[in-house]
């Protein structure tokens, strides 16, 4: 019976029946094992077109599998080979292979020719190939003399190459005597025969070294050709050599170097034919000379070019399609075009083909009586002839076999018995090659055997297909079942797919297919099965996937890979660059689930993978790092359209660094006049690339260019060339001009110069004119060199110049200049203001008024009036002592002003000056004034003394600054109970002649709270707290200490101690908050009139400072702080400082000379507020006012 295999593939129906392999005919031959008799097959061969180094012994492979083992011989020239004759040929043992010892003596060329093995045993005799051996060959070069090529500038020019016909053949190209390739272009190229094309010559392609080199890869040699001189000459050059040797008649005109339209070098002609073989690369050159250089186009003209197989060479000038079929067979195009014109190449391509396989024949395992074929089908063009062989015996000759029937390309077995067993050979061959296969049918009776390992495991990850092989042979073929488990149930789902090779496949495997599987051969001589195992593991997954990074070159980036994967299995994490290792690099590190790169370079930018690989699966996550940086600095910067006043730069972007350019920032440099140093031209898109430039005459330029994007600027770029714009007169005339007199006699006229790059050629000077105002005099001019003062000497004072300064060089004058006006020199003023007068505000301020001074008198630009007072007199004390002066300075024309920060009841001073820019005018006669009383400081000092029972003295010293005369002193006290209650308060007045008063039938233990202030006929002053507590009561202490021996009472204590602490807590928090007493109201309604605010009408302040200093501290109030209601003022506080109207000694104010803010005095907290309090409630006294 004939052994049979099913379809590759067979899905098994839905139903109850058992799943069996039934293996259908001819489909694919099985593997016969080798311990089972058959015939020989060849395994190993040398190739048919076998090319030797004749330096090497020569090896032809010939190696074949057989049971018995076969035996060998070999066929030369379709002659019998005997090996034994020829001491130089052995052959390897058990091996057909044969090597000839020609490295000892003899030579290549005697054993070249055509070669066949055949491997023979009691089954039949299989043949190699015919093996056609040759000696590679690299001759030498003929020689020849070469003359030197001379030829005009613009011509076209083919350099032959001509290489000896080598084996195989040799790789051409073209280099220098110096071993350096030779430069190649769309112009200058190497044509697919080796020779070298020019389509038009220039003067650098002259040299005497053009050589063409032949390198024949087999034997690993190279060939020279003689070097090629080529000389290239212009026109003239070529009309000076005929001049010298010819006549008139023979020079070239200037039309042999012009433009040209194209015309074809290779191939010649407007049509061509190409043929080429199936499988092959088809090669279509076009090669074009002209003047400009020519363009080459390819299209196919009826049908268009294999996308994926079609690739351009050599500047176009090639068209290669690789794996050329019969379908890429047509008509083909080549276009050569420039400005001048085109033309057009068509080349035929026909497509042939040896012959290849439709269907080889393969080997026939049948059982004694089975039937079956062998097929033998193969294709080409021209379509091949098939002939058979059996066991190297044309088949026509060969002996009869009854069971043999042969049918074209088919032989038929029927019924076939053991002498059946034979090796064929089908033969495919036409025109262009040959194909030879062997097939053995081998008829044998073997019971199943299966060839897969007993027990093997097979582990798959879930979801993915599980293929369980169950590898058998057996003769008749055998069917095939598999069973799932102990129980050895069928397996009868359709969840199953059976190969013809019985493998089980479960396309998508689960946890539940996890089992022991069963695989059972069976045919009529006998039975065999096999159990294999099968896990499903969970799939490894990447649960965080690195993510697309963006970083700056030289700084740091890191990757995250987090692998999940099944317990049981270890994974490896790999990390790769762009689908490579990674670079072999300390700033790479890899730990854990991270890769870090530090320091990144451009070159580190690309896809990072993470591979996370184990013995069964593996997954990946990439993500794309980009480098990004400032940009590379443009380069090849290029001046074109070179005017007199602009010219074109042009310049090559440099990297972007994956940051796209924004803009170009263009600077200058003028290297006649400030060389070093760059300035800013213009700024142009990051689109261009090119930019018109304004320019200055008489300028040495230098141009630089720097790229910006997102990240920042780039470094410059080189210089550009230099360019020096032509001299002109100057476009502008200096600026700034001023015209001040230094001393009241001369006029000092003033400019600032044009730089270098303003003055437009060289020579500059200045031409500087002046003349009165006010008069009728000519221009006085005078031309100065490059500076930038004049000085006028013998002016009128303080009189009004009309002024021009007039730039000019050496070509001419710049553009009539702008006439400004100055003054000649200052003097001091003349005149005093007069009828001064001040009207006293109140105690503290004062308005002056005096009448302006003559403009004529001022002699100069009026700064303002300054006013000089000082303090002469108290009249409190009716003594007189010398006081710091003070100045208030009113700017401008204004004729009053206000005195502020004056004191009390006091004498003063004053007298007015007229200031210029030359300094003060005389004084004003003086005017005295007085200020009236205002209300004192507070006193001095507050004590209290002698505490008894029921009685306090306070003792205070008078306030530091009475501010009049004072009239009495106010005592204002209330008690204050544990809980800081304030009492009833009781208002007592003392005589001003007292410093010091006793207060009786005060409560004992009592703690009180005073404020005191004193009083002028002006009002009240500022007022001082203090707080004292009267003593205890001897006897109730007495009291206190017979209940403190009782029990009920040191328990009533502690609660007491206990609540007053908790107390005590309360009111030190109360008291850090700023809690105030309740009497704070009543003390409200004791507002001094004096501290109010003052209207400030429209009197004006001016600025102040000192003369004189002296031991007095004036401290500044704060500018615009109101006086509070409460009168309190701390001590040794001043009240009347004038920096509250000014800053400082100079204090400003505003332009008019008017003050702002209000002149007031610092006063203390009202007395309710219990912070204010010169004594803190201990535990002690809290107690005595409990008690």
């Amino acid at each position: 019976m004939q052994l049979e295999i099913m379809p590759r593939k067979k899905r098994l129906p839905a139903g109850r029946a058992p799943l069996l392999l039934l293996l259908c005919q001819l489909v694919r031959a099985l593997d016969v094992p080798l311990d089972l008799v058959q015939p020989p097959t060849i395994t190993q061969q040398s190739p048919k077109d076998y090319i030797i180094d004749p330096r090497e012994n020569i090896v032809i492979q010939c190696e074949a599998k057989g049971k018995p083992p076969p035996s060998f011989s070999w066929t030369r020239n379709g002659t019998h080979f005997d090996i034994e004759k020829d001491p130089l040929v052995t052959m390897k043992p058990g091996s057909g292979t044969l090597t000839i010892n020609i490295m000892s003596e003899g030579k290549a060329e005697t054993y070249e020719g055509v070669y066949q093995c055949t491997a023979r045993n009691e089954r039949g005799a299989a043949i190699s190939n015919n093996i056609v051996v040759r000696p590679s060959r690299s001759p030498l070069w003929t020689k020849e003399k070469l003359e030197p090529i001379t030829l005009r500038n613009g011509q076209s020019l083919i350099l032959p190459c001509r290489p000896p016909l080598g084996l195989p053949p040799p790789i051409i190209f073209w280099m220098d005597n110096s071993f350096q390739r030779l430069p190649q272009s769309e112009r200058v190229s190497q044509g697919l025969n080796g020779d070298l094309y020019f389509s038009n010559v220039l003067p650098e392609d002259t040299r005497e070294d053009y050589i063409c080199y032949a390198r024949f890869n087999h034997t690993q040699t190279i060939q020279q050709k003689q070097p090629i001189s080529v000389k290239v000459i212009s026109v003239d050059e070529l009309n000076d050599t005929i001049a010298a040797n010819l006549n008139d008649s023979e020079f070239y005109s200037a039309k042999s170097n012009r433009e040209r339209p194209p015309t074809f070098l290779t191939p010649e002609g407007n049509a061509s034919h190409k043929e080429e073989l199936r499988g092959n690369v088809l090669s279509l050159e076009c090669i074009a000379e002209g003047l400009p250089t020519p363009i080459i186009y390819w299209i196919k003209e009826d049908g268009t070019l294999p996308i994926n197989r079609t690739f351009y060479k050599n500047f176009k000038k090639t068209l290669q399609i690789i794996q050329v079929s019969e379908a890429d067979s047509g008509n083909y195009q080549c276009i050569a075009k420039n400005p001048l014109g085109a033309i057009y190449h068509t080349i035929s391509v026909t497509v042939k083909a040896a012959p290849y396989w439709i269907m080889a024949p393969q080997n026939l395992v049948l059982s004694p009586g089975e039937d079956g074929r062998l097929i033998c089908r193969a294709n080409g063009n021209p379509k091949p002839r098939i002939s058979w062989l059996s066991n190297g015996v044309p088949i026509e000759i060969a002996p009869d076999d009854p069971s043999r029937n042969i049918d074209g390309d088919t032989i038929i077995f029927s019924n076939v018995q053991e002498r059946s067993s034979a090796v064929y050979q089908c033969n495919a061959s036409n025109e262009y090659g040959y194909l030879l296969a062997n097939a053995f049918v081998n008829v044998l009776a073997e019971p199943p055997r299966i060839l897969t390992s007993a027990n093997t495991l097979y582990q798959v990850i879930t979801d993915r297909p599980a293929l369980l092989d169950c590898a058998f042979f057996g003769s008749p073929l055998p069917t095939i079942e598999w069973f799932k488990g102990a129980k050895g149930s069928a397996l009868r789902e359709d969840i199953y797919v059976l190969h013809e090779n019985g493998t089980l496949e479960i396309p998508v495997a689960q946890k539940d297919s996890t089992g022991t599987y069963t695989c059972v051969a069976r045919n009529k001589l006998g039975m065999a099965k096999n159990e294999v195992h099968l896990e499903i593991k969970d799939a490894t997954r990447i649960i965080k996937q690195p993510e697309y990074a963006v970083v700056q070159r030289g700084g740091t980036v890191s990757f995250e890979c987090k692998v999940k994967h099944d317990h049981t299995l270890i994974p490896t994490i790999t990390w790769l660059k762009d689908s490579g290792e990674l670079p072999n690099d300390g700033r790479f590190t890899v730990d854990k689930d991270h890769l870090v790169v530090a320091d990144v370079w451009d070159n580190d930018g690309g896809t990072y993978t993470c591979v996370a690989n184990t013995t069964l699966d593996n997954v990946s996550a990439s993500a794309v790092l980009s480098v990004v940086d400032v940009p590379n600095p443009p380069f090849d910067l290029e001046l074109t359209d070179q005017l007199d006043k602009s010219v074109q730069l042009s310049w090559t972007p440099g990297n972007d660094n994956n940051s796209p350019i924004t803009k170009f920032i263009i600077e200058y440099e003028d290297a006649m006049h400030e060389a070093g140093l760059w300035h800013h031209q213009t700024e142009v898109s990051g689109m261009q690339t090119t930019a018109q430039l304004k320019l200055s005459p008489y300028v040495n330029y230098s141009f630089r260019v720097m790229a910006v994007n997102s990240l920042g600027r780039s470094l410059p770029s080189e210089a550009s060339e230099q360019y020096l714009t032509k001299a002109a007169e100057p476009d502008t005339n200096p600026t700034a001009v001023e015209g001040l007199g230094s001393e009241p006699d001369n006029l000092v006229i003033t400019w600032k110069p044009l730089n270098g790059f303003e003055s437009n050629g060289p020579g500059l000077q200045y031409k500087v004119s002046w003349r009165q105002k006010d008069g009728d005099d000519e221009w006085t001019s005078v031309v100065v060199a490059n500076v930038s003062k004049y000085i006028v000497s013998g002016t009128p004072t303080f009189v009004p110049y009309l002024i021009k300064v007039q730039a000019l060089n050496d070509v001419g004058f710049a553009p009539e200049p702008a006439v400004v006006m100055g003054h000649s020199g200052e003097d001091l003023p003349m005149v005093a203001p007069g009828n001064v007068r001040v009207n006293v505000v109140n105690s503290t301020l004062a308005e002056v008024h005096w009448d302006p001074v003559p403009l004529k008198s001022i002699r100069g630009h009026l700064q303002g009036y300054r006013i000089y007072y000082w303090k002469a007199q108290s009249s409190s004390k009716r003594n007189r002592r010398h006081l710091e002066k003070k100045i208030l300075t009113f700017q401008g024309s204004k004729t009053h002003g206000m005195l502020p920060g004056l004191e009390p009841f006091s004498h003063y001073t004053l007298n007015v000056r007229v200031v210029n820019g030359k300094g003060e005018g005389p004084a004003s006669p003086d005017r005295v004034f007085n200020t009236p009383e205002g209300v004192p400081s507070a006193p001095s000092s507050l004590k209290i003394v002698n505490p008894t029972l029921d009685s306090l003295t306070l003792e205070w010293d008078p306030p530091s600054r009475p501010n009049g005369i004072l009239t009495e002193y106010t005592l204002k006290y209330q008690p204050i109970n544990s809980t800081h209650e304030l009492g009833p308060l009781v208002d007592l007045k003392i005589p001003a002649n007292k410093t010091r008063w006793t207060l009786k039938n005060l409560n004992f233990s009592t703690r009180y709270k005073f404020y005191f202030y004193a009083q002028t006929a002006a009002g009240s002053g500022s007022q001082i707290t203090e707080e004292a507590v009267t003593n205890v009561d001897e006897a109730m202490a007495s009291r206190q200490v017979d209940i403190a021996t009782q029990g009920w009472f040191i328990g009533l204590m502690c609660a007491v101690a206990l609540l007053i602490l908790i107390l005590l807590i309360v009111c030190f928090i109360r008291r850090n908050k700023g809690g105030k007493y309740p009497v704070k109201e009543k003390e409200d309604a004791h507002a001094d009139p004096e501290i109010q605010p003052m209207k400030e009408d429209d009197g004006t302040f001016g600025e102040y400072r000192s003369l004189e200093s002296d031991a007095e501290d004036h401290k500044p109030l704060k500018k615009g702080s109101r006086t509070p209601s409460d009168r309190t003022v701390k001590k040794e506080d001043s009240d009347d400082s004038l920096v509250d109207y000014g800053e400082g000694v100079n204090g400003q104010f505003n332009e008019d000379g008017s003050f702002i803010g209000q002149y007031s005095g610092k006063k203390e907290k009202e007395p309710a507020e219990g912070n204010e309090s010169s004594e803190a409630p201990s535990p002690v006294n809290a107690m005595n006012s409990f008690v």
